[in-house]
């Protein structure tokens, strides 16, 4: 089938230069699966091991108390809180607001920063106040 020379391209990846917009676009949907599976794997092993005896629980709260168990549970305070924020985006977009380019980047960076703030807030609040 030959190409009408008339129509222009549609845009697609290799055209566009990804910016912060389109790559949160992106990080947001693997954020949200991967606050569903490393979330429910956490759940299910705490309750495994709180159902599992004294012995079990401790193991699990040795690990989850300790730098590797605060890295993964940092990580998932950061992932919700910009799951979250990009939710809020999206949905401001949904309703036709933020389509301008310029305005588009900085509610980008808007949400990044809310998600670092909101992180930082939530673990000054859990290691000043105790697990």
């Amino acid at each position: 089938m030959a190409r009408n020379n008339a129509r222009p391209l549609s845009p697609h990846l290799g055209i566009w230069k990804p910016g912060i917009h389109m790559t949160l676009s992106i990080v947001n949907r693997v954020m949200g699966a991967g606050l569903a599976t490393v979330g429910v794997l956490a759940l299910v092993w705490w309750l495994v091991a709180a159902s599992s005896g004294a012995e079990a629980y401790a193991t699990f709260m040795g690990i989850a108390t300790g730098w590797t168990g605060y890295v993964v549970l940092i990580g998932l305070t950061f992932a919700f809180f910009l799951h979250m924020a990009m939710g809020i985006r999206h949905f401001v977009m949904d309703m036709g607001a933020g389509f301008d380019l310029k305005a588009n980047r900085a509610w980008a960076w808007v949400t990044v920063i809310v998600a670092v703030v909101l992180t930082g807030l939530t673990w000054f609040v859990i290691l000043n106040k105790g697990l």
